[in-house]
């Protein structure tokens, strides 16, 4: 098994670490304290206590050592499509604290709150313009004219005949090429955003703007990058007329993924959106292997302890 994991705080705290490393088609093994990645080119070492989440895409094989490895470091394992744009499954969340996680629910079962996050998420969409004082209808609204606007640009942009978003979820091949385009970028992105939705530790069906639905905060999130992402590459894919406009697609947005960063901001996104006020010392604490018990009152105490009095029964 190689050298010991190393002990808590030798361990790179995940905002400072390599966040998602993905890889396709080798074989992830271990070496002491590195992840190892071979294939017909060699051998890659990729240090584990530095690690956020390794994205298995299609053609990997793992081994139980390297699972074991991720798991002592605190790191994740999440089985994507090719260049994450379909999530499959995952293994244990990055974090080791469910902060995030308690934030998330907090937050989303107050009205106050979730309203906030949900006003933030359109503010996100809106920089240069002051919502404060609109209602959640009217920022539907308007984001409503903002995708209608930006679906005319892109169609006159690429010469792309656009009429209305149209799809049948059943029926991928009933679209015509550019909403089939839409779907598949759409399908993309939702894959990407629900991987580092779990790898962070959250939910992914308590959604702020959306609800009901076992991705309801995937939905949310990638609602934030449509504009940047999927929406230009389905136009430009579409502009080609490719015999396969899904496959064609997927490819595209892999590519727009990794030139645009989108797996990092995404985490950074999710983090200012639930814990706006996390600071150094919040991050440290809600990064540490710690357990507590909760108490009405107390809202915490410290856990491993006995708390029997003396005249307690059986003592």
């Amino acid at each position: 098994m190689g050298s010991r994991p190393p002990d808590l705080p030798e361990l790179v705290r995940s905002k400072d670490r390599l966040s998602f490393v993905y890889l396709e088609r080798c074989i992830v093994h271990r070496d002491a304290n590195a992840i190892t990645a071979t294939d017909d080119r060699g051998v890659i070492h990729i240090p584990a206590a530095s690690l956020g989440a390794l994205l298995l895409g299609p053609g990997t094989r793992v081994t139980y050592p390297a699972m074991c490895l991720l798991a002592d470091c605190g790191s994740t394992a999440v089985w994507v499509g090719e260049r994450g744009v379909r999530y499959y499954a995952h293994g244990r969340s990055l974090a080791r604290s469910s902060r995030l996680l308690e934030a998330q629910a907090a937050k989303v079962t107050n009205q106050r709150s979730r309203l906030a996050v949900a006003r933030a998420m359109y503010d996100m969409r809106f920089p240069d313009e002051d919502t404060s004082k609109l209602s959640m209808q009217q920022l539907r609204g308007r984001e409503g004219a903002r995708v209608r606007k930006i679906y005319k640009e892109c169609s006159e942009r690429t010469g792309v005949a656009w009429g209305r978003r149209e799809f049948d979820p059943n029926n991928f091949a009933a679209g015509d090429t550019i909403n089939q385009c839409l779907s598949a970028a759409h399908a993309c992105l939702y894959g990407i955003v629900h991987s580092v939705i779990v790898a962070l530790g959250c939910s992914p069906g308590l959604g702020f703007v959306h609800t009901g639905h076992s991705r309801s905060f995937v939905y949310d999130i990638a609602d934030l990058y449509k504009a940047e992402v999927t929406i230009p590459v389905a136009f430009e894919v579409a502009k080609e007329l490719p015999a396969n406009p899904g496959a064609e697609t997927r490819r595209a947005v892999r590519d727009a993924v990794v030139d645009g960063a989108i797996l990092d901001r995404c985490a950074r996104d999710i983090r200012s959106l639930l814990m706006p006020e996390d600071d150094t010392t919040v991050a440290a604490e809600w990064e540490g292997d710690v357990v507590q018990l909760w108490d009405p009152d107390l809202g915490q105490v410290a856990s491993g302890q006995n708390y029997a009095q003396e005249d307690e029964p059986w003592s």
